[in-house]
Order: C-alpha cells, then sequence, then structure tokens
C-alpha cells in the first residue's frame, strides 16, 4: 500500500475525514505535495485537531507521534520512482549545476 494511502487510513481512524482525503491525493506526502514541507503541515494541523477534538486528543496526538517518528514517510520504492520521473531528473540536474 502506498504510504499516502496508509496515512488516509489512520486519519480515517481518528475521525478525520476531511485531512483523509487531502492525504489521499498526496497533499502530505514527500514527493507529491505541493507543499514545501508537508510533514510539518501535517504536524501542525494535527496539534490543530487534537485542541478542537478533547475527545480524541490522545489518539490525534498518538498519529501525529507517529508522523514525527517517519511511520508515513516515502518508501524506498516512492523514492527511487519519484527520483526516476521527469521531475526528480529535472530536480538532480538542477542540484547538479550548483
Amino acid at each position: 500500500m502506498h504510504t499516502k494511502d496508509k496515512l488516509a487510513e489512520a486519519l480515517r481512524e481518528v475521525g478525520l475525514d476531511a485531512m483523509a482525503d487531502k492525504a489521499a491525493t498526496g497533499y502530505y506526502h514527500d514527493y507529491l505535495s505541493p507543499l514545501d514541507l508537508p510533514e510539518m503541515v501535517l504536524v501542525n494541523q494535527l496539534n490543530i485537531e487534537a485542541i478542537e477534538h478533547p475527545d480524541r486528543q490522545r489518539a490525534i496526538c498518538e498519529l501525529r507521534d507517529r508522523v514525527i517518528h517517519g511511520d508515513f514517510d516515502a518508501s524506498a520504492e516512492e523514492s527511487e520512482a519519484w527520483a526516476a520521473s521527469s521531475e526528480g531528473q529535472d530536480a538532480m540536474r538542477r542540484l547538479l549545476r550548483k
């Protein structure tokens, strides 16, 4: 299972369906996200959700801790796929030029 889908599933388990929908599109993913620092955005949003949902605070904070510890980081296969993609190849070319 793709890590974006694992994250989406974990978000649904704690009742954060809107965030899960975003995760399923790759919004918080290391390589698929339009964000510069998707993990930071995710952790910050989970902090906000934990405050706004005291009844689920513990579960949300446990999920946040899993994010911090890398449980949903892109896999080696996902990393290799990005590196082989045109976007990844372009990024590598730009890095090597400097």
